[in-house]
Order: structure tokens, then C-alpha cells, then sequence
């Protein structure tokens, strides 16, 4: 075998699917992510541990190896506490600070308080009943406040684009997906670092005031994983531990859904369904607790000052009624068909932002706030802050609650205009939600999909209203158009996420209705029936956008097919290995700075017998011990030996055998996929060694086998995400916008500029 062949491998679908122009955007940001060695990972934990408790000095009695392993513990034990104690309180922080200054903000594009300027409209008319004197519009015309509310929600879009670019662009979009790769084990660099978190947090309500169809709830989870990144750093004992801070990252993930729905045990249920790939017992305390720090320093500040910690809270003190289960089954078609329609599109959407608009993030934001703002400052339910629209749409009327919804009289023309106000506002929403979500700020999709299956819901409520009027409030069967606004918001979730338990227990928690528990396991079920029957089975729009995205991600979760194939197919055949003996310390300086490669197998010279892997870090720190250990005078040509029996320390030998590990994972290369998969889901080491015979054949990596997996699919099923057709639709769509442009600048008199169009696969 070649010591320095390419590790590219010769079989015929890895040059085809990372060669050809067509099929490389599936795999383009597997080199942006590191695979993390579980195995390796453990074994240093242990040996910290250990370390930790064995007795300093010869000859201490067993009491004190006790006292040692009990001292140990406790203040492991401590730390991880203090550690997430920590992270609760600061995900409490920012979620209070992000909820007080998107208020604010949100307010501030329709006036301003004169006594106060830091103050949101509802506090500065605190003390006031009717007509708020101390609240001022803008403008008494109302064009003028028109045109102003559009400025300001476009210049707020703008600014949080441009921090995204400027200081973090790792800060855009949602991040559930990469935060989803990186607990599974593998690391992308600064994704999860301070920047990252001071530019989300700083840009969110920014983007959220706007008025721009996106939500802060996916968001919420990416600056939550920030700071279960960041915090445990702080602590010497976590800072170098993967599988510490995986756990840590998987709590704050729940923390963050938590904070955003008012949820401690939803957000809980969301990092097991959504984030965790192998969820453990201690992971799951440690969520819970997080989450109720988090939730508990939330409530504390009351960033609303009603004893409410999100703004669409309400509750329910009606029943549901059998004769409705109908109308709960339409509202869980709908969620299916949004979550599939809109994923669909939204994608397509993605892939045109990718190839014709990545030149122009900071101008296609401002073009979105422009027309988000124009077209829907006429419509209530898309002029307000997404959460204070449901708060509306979610609320039974009567009591302190008085708005226009309740106060439609019998008229069916009366009613038509409502419904017709509230389907618009849907359809509009959903298209919004397609062209915005994704684009470069800080964006989520759970609010914005809440908000349309809440309008929608409440429409279906009118419309069952109008046919179905309640005469007598003690016949038992009035109907709540308010509790349809809660299930369609509940569908909408459910389709767009293909969440169902934790869904369930949000939308619960939100209201604190348990009498509603019955008809959102419902909703939900129908939506998940549809979602199983006619999606494209890449799972919610978190996992669509990373087989989308080209991320790394071996889901525990699916099932995996290779068919026929054997894993001979799928190894990588020609490896580059380092020889027990016979390299010099020039071999050795000549390898590290040909390859970049991170593993490199040990193999009895002539024999392909492999002795151990030795780490492209572990073979630097040998090197540099060597030096050490000679005052850096090495000679070019000193032997080389990788041996673990040969002697250490030698003058006319550099021995590198306490460097390479010597236990590993092999497989038969006669063994079924199903094994292979097994070994890198359940235990998962980075690579694996494939052998014929007792001789090295190849070596899988986790990224191999995922590749592999998506060429089949590609094989098989073509793009599942855009299509040649799409392609030219594309095409056209850039051929027309370049004729309208090039019209309206030949009309003032300057020369078009053409388009700089960028390649996917570039």
C-alpha cells in the first residue's frame, strides 16, 4: 500500500458526487465542521478522573484514596451545578433584555412617549384609561406616519444585517441545524463563541421590530448554545471536555426554547426530540435545570410587568365539545400542508437567495422589510409584533378583554369582512415567512408559523361562529373562535418542525388549559399523519436545511438504507499510514506538511497489519517533546519508531509509541452496514478500520459514511430539493428582474450594472 497515496479514495462514487459540478452542494460544508472522537473523548475523561482520585504519595491508606474519590466528586459535582446555574441566569437575562427592547422598538416605529423616550407604549400610558395623552405618533397625517413606520422597520433590518456581516456572520439565520451537528460531534470553529452570542443577542430584537416575517424562538436556541459554550469554558474541568459540553450545549438549547415559550418542560422535550442525539439521564437533569433557572430568572425580571413572561399568554376556563373533532381534524390538514408546502418552497427560495442574491444580503433585507412594512401596515395582524397578534387571536372574549374581534355583530357581511381580513393575513404570512426566512440576520420560523396557523384558526372560528351563533351561554355549546387560533397555531408548529410531544406541551404550558391537552394531541397527530404521508421524509425544516446545506449529521433518529451496496463500496481504499519503523525525522516533517489529514493508521511494515492510529495532534506533541528533550537539535535522518515496546527516551531513536493509540474500531469488510452504523452511532469513534483478513483494506470516517448515504439517495431520488425545472425557473425569474431594472435606470439616465451571479458550488 502507498504510504502517501490520496486519501480521496478510487472508488468511482466519490469522484463522481465530490467532483461533478451538479451533486457537490450536498456535502460543501462538511470541511467547515472537525468529527469528534467519542471514544478518545471518554477515555481522556476517565483519565482525568482517575488522575484526579489516585493518591498523590506512595503509601497512603485506603481512607485517603476514599477521601480523595469523594473530594473529587464533590467538587465536579459543584462546578457542574454552578456551571448551569450560571447559564440559566444568563439566558434568563437576555431573553428579559431581547423581550424589553423588541417591545420598545416595536413601538417606537408608531410614536413615542414625551415624558419618557425609553418607554413602550403600554407603560407610558400606565397610569391612563382611554386616550393616552403622553403617547405621541410620529405624525398627525397619516401618509407621513406611514411612510415613517416603513423607514423605521427598514432601517432597524438593515442594521442587524449589517452586524451580521460585519462582525459575525455566523450570527444569521436560525442555527438549529448547526447547533444540532455540533452536539452530535462535530465542531465547527466560532460558530458557538462570544461574538457570536453578542451580535445575536445585540441584532435579534432589532430584526424581530422590523416587522420582518421571522421569529426569535430558533434564534433563542443559537444564543442559548452560546452561552452553554462559553460558560463552562470559564471552568478549567469543562473547557477541553466534549462530552461535558455537549451536555451543556444540549441544556442550554432547552433553556433557550424555554425562555422564548414560557416552557420549561416543553423546552426540555424540544432538546430531547430536536437537538440530542443520545440523550442520557444526566443530560436530561441537567436540561431541567437549566431550563427552570432560565425560566425562574425570567420570571423574576417580568419584562412585561403583567406577571407574564411571553405576551400571547392566556387561559381557558371553557371545554372543548365532541361535534368540534371535525374542525380540529381540518386545522391538523392545514399544519400538515403548511409545514409541507412552506419547507418546500422556502428551500427553493434558499437555493435562488444562494446562486443570484449572496452579493446582496444587506440589500435583499432592506427589500424585505420595505415590502413587509408596506403591504402589511393596513392589515392589524401583520402590522403588530407577531406575539402581540396572537395574544389578540389566542384570547376569549369577554371580561377586561375588549377588542374589535369581540365586538362583531350577527351581520354575515360583518363576519366575512373579519374572515376575509384574517385569510389574507394568512396568505400573506406564508409567503413572507417563504422569502424571509433564511435571509442573512438572525431569523427563526416558529412564531411566524404560529402566526399564520393563528390567524388561519381564527378565521375557521368566525366562520363556525357564524354558522353555529351561540344563543345561550349555559346550552354548553358556544363556540371559542379564540381556542381555534391556539390549535392552528399548535399545527402550524407542529408541520413546519415535526415536533408532537413537545408541541403538545408548549402550546399546554402557554395556556395552562389542560382541558385542551385532548385537542392538540389531535391537531397534532393529523398534522404528523399528513407530514409521514406526503412530505419529502427529510424530516422538520431544521433537518431539510442541513441535508439541504451540505452538513454533516448522522441522525440516530432515521433509518438508514444502503441497499446491496457492501462496505467495500463505501471505504476509503488508498490511505495514508506511517510504518512501525523505517521513517526518518525528514519522513515524519515531509508528511505533516503534505497532508492536513488528522488520523494516520500505524501499520507493520509490509505486513498492512495496523498496530494502532496515531493523531495528527498527538504525532506535533511528540515532536515537540523530542525537541524539548534535545534542545531542538535533531538530525534530519534520525530513525523513527511507533513501536509501544521499544524503549523510551533513546538518543539515535525518536520513539513515538506512547503517542499512538493502540485500541480502535475494525470491522470485516464482509460486515453489513447496519453494523457499521451501529458502531458510529452508539459509540461513536471517529473512524473506523476495515480489514480483510487480519491487513488493513481501507478506513471509513463518519463523513464518509454520510456522504455515501447521500450519493444513494442522490442516486436514486435525484435533488430533492431543486429540480432542473427550478433551475430555468430561476433563470427566467433573473432574466425578467434584469429587464425591469435595466427599464428603470435607462428612465433616469444611468448605465445598469450587470448582476453578479454566484455559483452553488463555489
Amino acid at each position: 500500500m502507498d504510504r502517501l497515496s490520496s486519501s480521496a479514495g478510487s472508488s468511482s462514487w466519490r469522484s463522481t458526487f465530490e467532483v461533478s459540478a451538479r451533486t457537490q452542494k450536498p456535502i460543501k460544508r462538511f470541511k467547515e465542521f472537525h468529527t469528534v472522537d467519542w471514544v478518545q473523548e471518554a477515555l481522556v475523561e476517565n483519565k482525568k478522573y482517575y488522575d484526579a482520585i489516585r493518591p498523590r504519595t506512595h503509601g497512603e491508606n485506603p481512607s485517603t484514596d476514599r477521601w480523595n474519590t469523594l473530594r473529587t466528586k464533590f467538587v465536579t459535582s459543584i462546578q457542574n451545578w454552578l456551571a448551569l446555574t450560571l447559564m440559566g441566569v444568563c439566558i434568563g437575562l437576555i431573553a428579559a433584555a431581547i423581550n424589553i427592547i423588541t417591545e420598545w422598538l416595536g413601538n417606537f416605529k408608531r410614536g413615542y412617549c414625551q415624558s419618557n423616550l425609553y418607554l413602550n407604549k403600554e407603560f407610558c400610558c400606565w397610569s391612563e384609561e382611554g386616550r393616552c395623552s403622553k403617547w405621541q405618533p410620529w405624525s398627525s397625517n397619516s401618509f407621513l406616519q406611514y411612510l415613517i413606520f416603513i423607514l423605521i422597520s427598514v432601517m432597524f433590518g438593515s442594521i442587524a444585517a449589517l452586524l451580521c456581516k460585519a462582525f459575525a456572520p455566523t450570527a444569521a439565520g436560525s442555527g438549529i441545524s448547526e447547533v444540532k451537528c455540533i452536539v452530535s460531534g462535530f465542531v465547527m470553529d466560532g460558530f458557538l463563541g462570544w461574538q457570536t452570542l453578542i451580535i445575536k443577542s445585540v441584532a435579534l430584537p432589532l430584526v424581530i421590530a422590523s416587522g420582518l416575517s421571522v421569529g426569535k424562538e430558533g434564534p433563542s436556541v443559537h444564543y442559548a448554545a452560546c452561552v452553554g459554550n462559553v460558560i463552562p469554558k470559564l471552568f478549567k474541568r469543562f473547557s477541553r471536555s466534549y462530552v461535558s459540553l455537549s451536555q451543556f450545549l444540549t441544556a442550554g438549547s432547552a433553556a433557550g426554547v424555554a425562555v422564548a415559550f414560557a416552557s420549561p418542560i416543553g423546552g426540555v422535550l424540544f432538546s430531547i426530540e430536536e437537538i440530542s442525539s443520545n440523550f442520557k439521564l444526566s443530560t436530561l437533569w441537567k436540561s431541567y435545570y437549566c431550563a427552570l433557572i432560565a425560566t425562574g430568572t425570567l420570571s423574576a425580571m417580568n419584562p412585561f410587568r403583567t406577571g407574564q413572561i411571553v405576551l400571547f399568554e392566556v387561559k381557558y376556563d371553557s371545554d372543548w365539545k365532541y361535534f368540534e373533532i371535525p374542525l380540529f381534524v381540518v386545522l391538523g390538514i392545514f399544519g400538515g400542508v403548511y409545514g409541507i408546502l412552506v419547507a418546500k418552497f422556502n428551500i427553493k427560495w434558499v437555493a435562488f437567495r444562494q446562486k443570484y442574491l449572496a452579493n446582496y444580503a444587506i440589500r435583499e433585507v432592506m427589500i424585505l422589510c420595505l415590502l413587509t412594512s408596506a403591504i402589511g401596515y393596513f392589515n392589524e395582524f401583520l402590522r403588530l409584533e407577531m406575539t402581540e397578534g396572537m395574544q389578540i387571536l389566542f384570547h376569549e372574549c369577554g371580561g377586561e378583554f375588549d377588542h374589535s374581534l369581540c365586538k362583531i355583530d350577527q351581520h354575515l357581511s360583518s363576519k366575512l369582512k373579519f374572515f376575509a381580513s384574517l385569510f389574507y393575513a394568512t396568505v400573506l404570512r406564508v409567503v413572507l415567512v417563504v422569502v424571509s426566512y433564511g435571509c442573512k440576520v438572525p431569523c427563526g420560523i416558529f412564531v411566524p408559523s404560529m402566526a399564520a396557523g393563528a390567524t388561519f384558526g381564527r378565521a375557521i372560528g368566525l366562520l363556525v361562529e357564524t354558522f353555529n351563533p351561540c344563543v345561550n351561554t349555559d346550552s354548553g355549546k358556544c363556540i371559542i373562535s379564540g381556542t381555534y387560533a391556539f390549535l392552528g397555531a399548535a399545527a402550524a408548529l407542529s408541520g413546519i418542525t415535526h415536533l408532537t410531544l413537545a408541541v403538545v406541551v408548549i402550546m399546554f404550558e402557554l395556556t395552562g388549559a389542560i382541558k385542551y391537552i385532548v385537542p392538540t394531541m389531535i391537531v397534532v397527530g393529523v398534522t404528523k399523519i399528513i407530514n409521514d404521508r406526503w412530505g419529502i421524509g427529510c424530516g422538520g425544516i431544521a433537518d431539510q436545511m442541513i441535508k439541504f446545506n451540505g452538513i454533516p449529521f448522522l441522525d440516530p433518529k432515521e433509518e438508514h438504507d444502503f441497499g446491496p451496496h457492501s462496505i467495500s463500496d463505501c471505504m476509503t481504499d488508498q490511505v495514508v499510514v506511517l510504518p512501525v519503523s523505517g521513517y526518518t525525522y525528514r519522513d515524519v516533517e515531509h508528511l505533516l506538511a503534505e497532508t492536513s489529514f488528522q488520523s494516520y493508521p500505524v501499520v507493520a511494515e509490509n505486513e498492512s497489519v495496523v498496530t494502532g492510529i496515531i493523531k495528527r495532534s498527538q504525532l506535533l506533541a511528540g515532536l515537540n517533546y523530542h525537541k524539548q528533550l534535545r534542545h531542538l537539535e535533531i538530525p534530519l535522518d534520525t530513525p523513527v519508531n511507533f513501536s509501544s515496546t521499544l524503549p523510551q527516551d533513546q538518543q539515535d531513536v525518536l520513539s513515538f509509541g506512547r503517542f499512538v493509540d493502540t485500541q480502535y474500531y475494525r470491522v470485516n469488510i464482509n460486515s453489513s452496514f447496519n453494523t457499521l452504523v451501529n458502531i458510529f452511532m452508539k459509540l461513536g469513534p471517529k473512524l473506523v478500520i476495515v480489514e480483510d483478513g487480519g491487513r488493513m483494506a481501507g478506513i471509513i470516517c463518519r463523513k464518509d459514511l454520510i456522504k455515501f448515504e447521500l450519493y444513494l439517495h442522490r442516486l436514486e431520488h435525484g435533488d430533492p430539493f431543486v429540480s432542473a425545472k427550478d433551475e430555468k425557473v430561476f433563470a427566467l425569474m433573473v432574466n425578467l428582474a434584469s429587464k425591469v431594472r435595466h427599464k428603470i435606470l435607462a428612465l433616469v439616465g444611468r448605465k445598469p450594472q450587470p448582476y453578479v451571479t454566484l455559483d452553488l458550488d463555489e
